[in-house]
């Protein structure tokens, strides 16, 4: 078991490495001067030459790829030499573990710089502010998916073919069919607007709020209804189809039929045999959508104005932040490549058939 478990984070860290350098050849080769783009029209050539050394935007493609790696990796190397790039000057979290000459050994968070337009604004805070929310978000979304899915599923596995089964076929293809953003402004303008008396639910809005005499901040679990309902219900749909038809495939098997040889009911069967059999394709698409959702809750967190990290990224496209939009994307692929990691040991644990290789 320690042996598979180390061989999946060797394949984790090897995919993590690749998507970084990805994300570095995608953002720091494009057109453009990332110093323009944080001092605007207005900046001159001094100001440019000093922006670009702080950064280290004066150094070769090569050079600038080695410091990103650097400030990434938990365990880097930089220089106590103030004039350098590599100087600390408080930018790393974490310990000083050793100084040998002028370069010292840092054992430390990673490293995601600095925002472009919010000067001075780590992006790690940046996303620390942001990612939470979206994680809610993401978390009461698969959550209304997996209920109502699997519920739907099992119906429908039960009255197979009949009226209620082509019916639950249908929501489901319609489900899957119609983008989470065109959903989320048909739900905002029914249930946010044309039925708000009726709701109480408002177009837009995140899970904290400044109150109407701007002094605090208070919880609103009311704004995060539509959003989870509109990002639930792609998976949702997927849930209730592969639930359907993996319990189809499990009650045809001898050891369901020796079940009801005992004298157990349909309910009793999938109870205590069928469904925690038929939830290994559900768990499977459960960890793509959840780590997928992560990246998908843009578009919906930017109509229904909730402050996750989706809606930061929009943001930063939109003013061209880099680091930010790096980071996020970062962030986004290291979370989607732990959650795989998760899901291949409930497989284990699901079913003990599977081989640990």
């Amino acid at each position: 078991m320690i042996s598979y478990v180390l061989k999946k984070i060797g394949y984790a860290l090897l995919t993590l490495y690749g998507v970084v350098t990805v994300i570095f050849l995608l953002f720091y080769l494009l057109p453009g001067d990332p110093a323009q783009m944080m001092l605007g029209q207005n900046e001159s050539e001094e100001q440019l030459a000093n922006v670009r050394a702080k950064y280290g935007l004066d150094k070769s493609i090569g050079t600038q790829y080695m410091y990103f790696l650097n400030d990434l990796s938990p365990v880097s190397f930089h220089s106590t030499d103030k004039s350098d790039f590599t100087y600390d000057n408080g930018k790393y979290t974490g310990v000083d573990l050793f100084t040998i000459g002028t370069t010292s050994t840092y054992f430390k968070w990673p490293y995601l710089r600095e925002s472009f337009q919010k000067t001075g604004k780590k992006v790690s805070y940046i996303i620390g502010e942001t990612l939470p929310n979206t994680m809610i978000l993401a978390l009461a979304a698969i959550s209304v998916a997996l209920i109502l899915g699997l519920i739907l599923g099992v119906i429908s596995a039960l009255y197979k073919n009949s009226w209620i089964d082509q019916l639950i076929q249908v929501i489901s293809t319609m489900g899957m069919s119609v983008p989470s953003f065109f959903s989320a402004i048909i739900f905002a303008f029914i249930f946010g607007f044309v039925l708000h008396e009726f709701t109480g639910l408002k177009m837009s809005g995140s899970l904290y709020e400044m109150d109407d005499y701007g002094e605090a901040m208070h919880l609103q679990w009311r704004n995060l209804i539509l959003p989870a309902l509109v990002l639930g219900i792609r998976p949702l749909a997927v849930v209730s189809q592969l639930m359907r038809n993996s319990l189809l495939e499990v009650m045809g098997q001898e050891y369901i039929t020796t079940a009801y040889a005992k004298g157990l009911t349909t309910l009793q069967v999938i109870k205590r045999h069928a469904f925690k059999n038929a939830l290994n394709p559900v768990i499977t698409a459960v960890s793509g959508w959840f780590a997928s959702m992560l990246a998908g809750a843009v578009f919906v967190e930017y109509i229904f104005n909730w402050n996750g990290i989706g809606k930061e990224i929009v943001e930063a496209l939109n003013t061209q932040d880099l680091p930010v939009i790096t980071g996020a994307v970062l962030v986004i692929a290291t979370l989607f490549i732990l959650i795989n990691i998760m899901v291949d040991l409930i497989y284990v644990w699901l079913d003990p058939r599977v081989k640990l290789e």
